[in-house]
């Protein structure tokens, strides 16, 4: 027991003043002579007894009714060694995505907030914050409004960032208790505590979960074949329960384009396959209806409309069979002669084809390694009496390539290599009774890149990979028969083709994305973002003929947005919220150490409360000093 007042404890000293008074009576009784009377000796002796029990009761009453008086003045109480030392309490409100979470139509982060706001002591200082936001030194009346009105964000703290956030809302004092409480479903992405919890500051945690823990999520889309016409969607979704039907529908803009149902067996992720226009621009949105987590029910993509790609001949041939095989529909292809080449063009091109040049100068060289290295695609086609110290000059930067010795022998082509990309979805079967093209010479070749066309005797015919395409012959007509074969037109298209990035279908909010627009900026111009009267201006990069974006934390919002120049739309780009919180798994909060784990919001606070409580007994003195005084009278009165 402890006292308010222990000084006054010093005033039960006074209780020796009743004592003696007791056992010194002050006054003395003069004794008178009387008749002899028997009788009245026995009446005076038993009034004598009567008077001591009488003294002794009312000494002890008044000696207790002194004592209380004193202990209730010294205000005694009750309390934890914890009760009277300074005390900060920092709040962590788990406010992502898988918050959303609901039990009994409530959702996880509107259950934590209304327990706070329910629970918290008006008078309570303390700090909050959530995975964007934080406030620092309030009260619950401060911030009533911004916790009802609090957003959901895909961004999601780390159980060691949680921590290192919270030691800067704490003050340095080694004196004060320091109260760090988490409200989170504590998914697994969260991770444990790498770094330790700090000793000095007490952790407490309320998992906010649901009893059911299913989700089913749209994850991502993919294209098949981008060359393909109609090119095939890929939905990839996961969640689902064995013989689940998912009902999926696709619009473009508004407008629905295509509806189906995704089936799941006995794992839980399926995909299914959309057919769409390969050649239509589409401003894509995928929904679902699930009723756990709403964030990842819609995902968005957008497949800009296929530019027409730009090749560049150089040759001193008037073969006109580069015309036939880059057509107008899909390629803008331009014939020049070496010594009329302007070599700043080559910057505008996607594809450069060298056909038939005796030598490749050296400036010419450094301007094709600078093209490829931009990811520009080559298509070199020597010439029969090309210099080869030429074009080892230039081809000894890609895998370590040489031509050698010419070689004036017939041989066929006999080796086609069906799982190379140029190749990959050409052939529905392995040709066996194919009618292979001749070859009246060609030169020998040492490289490390893969063949695609093979010779009957081993040599290379075509070699190539991500940009860089050989011949190692010569394709006119005293050569080769090559440009009669029906693969000749198969395999041009598909070289041309691989010089061309397909544009990713979406970007993930959070994560670091390139994009490249073909624009030309004049000095003043930027070039914005936006969607729904929101815009932004993004990192960026100018070049002459591009402009290079970069997203990192911005935007915030999934969608579909425009990049404009001068309010001209160039492209639209997708945004959706990143799938880490789709999966309903949580940590096993048991294996933690130093983490006291509480059942629910308001026990916590009760129990954080209990630590403060002070137990006063200041009244009970009181009351028992009035009950000895009643006691007191009641021994004056009847007691004789």
């Amino acid at each position: 027991m402890q006292f308010k007042h222990p000084e006054i404890l010093w005033a039960l000293f006074l209780l020796v003043i009743p004592i003696i008074i007791h056992l010194f009576q002050l006054r003395r009784f003069q004794k008178t002579p009387f008749t002899n009377v028997a009788m009245l000796q026995k009446v005076v002796a038993e009034s004598r007894k009567s008077n001591s029990l009488k003294k002794w009761l009312l000494l002890f009453t008044r000696l207790l009714l002194l004592a209380a008086l004193v202990m209730a003045f010294a205000q005694p109480f009750t309390s934890k060694e914890t009760a009277f030392k300074p005390k900060e309490t920092v709040i962590y409100l788990d406010n992502s995505f898988s918050m959303q979470a609901r039990n009994n139509g409530i959702s996880q982060l509107e259950r934590a907030v209304q327990d706070v706001i329910k629970s918290m002591d008006a008078k309570t200082v303390f700090s909050l914050f959530t995975n964007k936001d934080s406030f620092a030194n309030l009260t619950i009346a401060d911030i009533e409004n911004n916790l009802l009105s609090m957003p959901f964000t895909y961004k999601q703290l780390s159980l060691d960032e949680i921590h290192l956030k919270a030691s800067t809302l704490f003050t340095k004092s080694p004196e004060s208790i320091k109260n760090l409480i988490i409200l989170s479903d504590f998914q697994e992405n969260m991770a444990p505590f790498t770094a330790g919890i700090d000793s000095t500051i007490t952790s407490y945690a309320v998992p906010m979960r649901t009893r059911e823990s299913k989700n089913i999520s749209i994850d991502s889309v993919a294209l098949q074949d981008p060359s393909a016409d109609p090119a095939l969607l890929q939905v990839f979704l996961s969640g689902g329960s064995p013989d689940e039907n998912v009902p999926i529908s696709v619009y473009n803009g508004p407008n629905l384009i295509a509806k189906s149902a995704a089936q799941f067996d006995e794992t839980p992720f399926t995909s299914l396959v959309f057919s769409i226009s390969a050649n239509q621009e589409i401003n894509g949105k995928l929904t679902i209806a699930d009723n756990a987590l709403g964030f990842d029910n819609t995902f968005y993509f957008n497949i800009d409309s296929r530019e027409k790609l730009k090749v560049l001949a150089i040759g001193n041939t008037g073969s006109d069979y580069l015309n036939r095989l880059f057509t107008n529909d899909e390629f803008e292809l331009q014939k020049v002669e070496l010594n009329q080449l302007d070599y700043s063009a080559l910057e505008k091109q996607q594809v450069v084809v060298l056909d038939n040049l005796d030598q490749i100068p050296a400036s010419l060289q450094q301007a094709l390694r600078s093209f490829t290295a931009n990811g520009g695609s080559l298509i070199i086609i020597p010439s029969p009496e090309a210099d080869l110290n030429s074009y080892n000059s230039l081809l000894t930067a890609f895998s370590n390539t040489r031509l050698s010795e010419k070689v004036n022998t017939t041989s066929k082509v006999t080796t086609i290599t069906y799982d190379h990309p140029i190749y990959r979805n050409v052939f529905e079967r392995r040709v066996t009774n194919f009618e292979y093209p001749t070859v009246n010479q060609y030169f020998k070749l040492r490289t490390g890149l893969p063949t695609i066309l093979g010779l009957e005797g081993g040599d290379a015919f075509l070699v190539g990979l991500n940009g860089l395409y050989l011949f190692t012959t010569s394709l006119e007509n005293g050569s080769t028969n090559f440009k009669s074969s029906p693969v000749i037109v198969p395999t041009f298209y598909n070289m041309a083709q691989s010089s061309f990035k397909m544009p990713e279908l979406y970007h993930e909010l959070g994560r670091q994305s390139n994009v490249t627009v073909a624009v030309q900026l004049g000095n003043d111009n930027t070039l914005k973002v936006a969607k729904e009267g929101y815009e932004f201006i993004p990192m960026q990069q100018v070049y002459p003929n591009q402009v290079n974006l970069t997203f990192d934390q911005i935007p915030n919002e999934d969608g579909i947005y425009s990049i404009e120049n001068n309010g001209q739309t160039l492209k639209h780009i997708s945004f959706n919220y990143p799938r880490d919180e789709s999966q309903l798994s949580y940590l096993d909060l048991a294996t933690f150490k130093n983490l006291t784990i509480e059942e629910s919001i308001p026990s916590l606070f009760e129990d954080l409360e209990a630590d403060n409580n002070i137990a006063a007994y200041w009244k009970w003195f009181v009351i028992l000093a009035l009950l000895l005084a009643l006691i007191e009278v009641i021994i004056q009165k009847f007691v004789s």
